[in-house]
């Protein structure tokens, strides 16, 4: 940017949200039944990649860091997605197992914030999805040492080829890649309205269940 151009402006980024309210007596008993109820909505409404993600991290030391990750499962467990242990987000959960996913819905005007807890899938649980991906990918796994800094795209699409030779039919799942889940501790569901007064409804783990309750937008 040069000393004579200026910023582009926002203001025609402007909009409303005008939604059904979103009330307590229409939601699930628990966050997991209402975000399955939800994510069939994002489906149906031909959202592209409704499984789409931000996934939150912080290190030991408090540096946070997001990035997208696509989810891969949820049940009454938790949320689902898999990585290279030794990524940066991999390294993340290690010093500090707490994540938030947040999934931005913006077509239908709705968002999910799940917070939780991240643990290790069991390997076998790991190697049942790891096995079920394309052949490709599976190679990919090895090759791309996740977060680590590459010399240049050649280096890596030899080190690709390379791998593709060792492995043509049936690459075995790597040591440092599996899934994690995320326990959920809290879980929010947004609906935008109008005026920006948002409905806001939070589930909160609680020793026997969970709680709702209400937020100010």
């Amino acid at each position: 940017m040069n000393a004579t151009s200026r910023p582009p402006s926002l203001a025609g980024l402007r909009r409303t949200y005008e939604g059904e309210p979103l009330l307590e007596a229409d939601l699930a008993t628990d966050p997991v039944t209402q975000f399955t109820a939800w994510f069939a909505d994002a489906v149906d409404a031909g959202l592209p990649e409704p499984n789409a993600v931000v996934l939150a991290t912080s290190s030991a030391g408090g540096r946070p860091s997001a990035r997208t990750v696509l989810l891969k499962g949820f049940d009454q467990r938790g949320f689902v997605f898999y990585t290279n242990y030794e990524s940066r987000k991999g390294r993340d959960l290690a010093e500090n197992p707490r994540a938030c996913l947040m999934f931005p819905w913006h077509q239908i005007r709705r968002q999910v914030r799940v917070e939780g807890h991240a643990v290790r899938l069991p390997r076998d649980e790991s190697a049942a999805y790891f096995h079920s991906r394309p052949y490709g990918s599976r190679v990919g796994a090895w090759a791309s040492r996740q977060s680590a800094v590459v010399g240049s795209r050649e280096a890596l699409d030899e080190r690709y080829a390379e791998l593709a030779g060792r492995w043509p039919e049936e690459p075995p799942m790597p040591d440092f890649w599996g899934g994690f889940r995320v326990v959920p501790v809290e879980v929010e569901f947004w609906q935008g309205q109008t005026d920006r007064m948002h409905d806001r409804l939070r589930y909160r783990r609680v020793p026997d269940g969970w709680t709702l309750e209400r937020l100010a937008p």
